[in-house]
């Protein structure tokens, strides 16, 4: 809790994010609390439910995905510009408001560009939107290890967490028994389940920009802000 608080102040600091999110701060005789602007909105997997059988190919769906990925890719090209990685960008961490618009929460597990004086070492998040360079390095560096995430590797998690919560399936196939370094290590290969496999319904430009996300070399994924133009 107190590493998100420092995490937002210095967010809203470098503009990252709006004034109005953090509400307050402090301790009690308890421990500490956090008060952050609430927002009425859907976790993305119960957002995207009716887009997730054949019948969810309408008029009306297309253009709603659209603007959800649109939107989500706005809050993290703020954050990419300030030199930030979101480092948890995951399907519970995303809220889709009723005007189908994105709303990016949970800053806890943020890297900073100087994250000198962080207070828990960042040892990746979510299994399951984890982008394979974080798995290595999760996979190659003793468990006390800070590992520094990079915007990219929040573009992998986005493009995960889309195809999962539009798919139903992980994008990454292991069994549920799978431990923990087993499901990391499989990550870790790049390798993705072809979307035309898991799709419920054709959506071309959608499925390009996951599949561009979900490329396995960082250097080959579209940035935040390349994906808030039209496609």
């Amino acid at each position: 809790m107190a590493q998100e608080d420092d995490h937002l102040l210095r967010l809203t600091a470098a503009g990252a994010i709006g004034p109005d999110y953090r509400v307050g701060a402090g301790t009690w005789a308890g421990g500490r609390w956090l008060a952050v602007n609430w927002i009425d909105g859907a976790p993305l997997w119960q957002a995207l439910a009716p887009a997730r059988s054949p019948e969810g190919d309408r008029d009306a769906v297309r253009p709603w995905l659209t603007g959800i990925t649109r939107s989500w890719t706005q809050h993290l090209a703020r954050m990419h510009a300030a030199g930030w990685a979101h480092a948890d960008v995951q399907p519970t961490n995303t809220l889709v408001t009723n005007d189908g618009q994105a709303a990016v929460i949970d800053y806890a597990l943020a890297c900073a560009p100087d994250d000198g004086h962080r207070l828990v070492s960042y040892r990746g998040a979510l299994t399951h939107t984890t982008a394979p360079e974080i798995a290595s390095a999760i996979l190659s560096t003793p468990d006390d290890t800070h590992i520094q995430a990079q915007p990219a590797a929040d573009i992998w998690s986005l493009g995960a967490s889309l195809f999962w919560c539009w798919t139903g399936t992980r994008p990454v196939p292991y069994d549920d028994t799978t431990s923990r370094p087993e499901k990391l290590a499989a990550i870790a290969k790049g390798t993705t389940t072809a979307l035309p496999d898991a799709r419920p319904w054709p959506f071309p430009e959608f499925e390009d920009t996951i599949t561009a996300c979900l490329a396995p070399d960082p250097a080959d994924r579209p940035t935040a802000k390349e994906l808030t133009t039209p496609w």
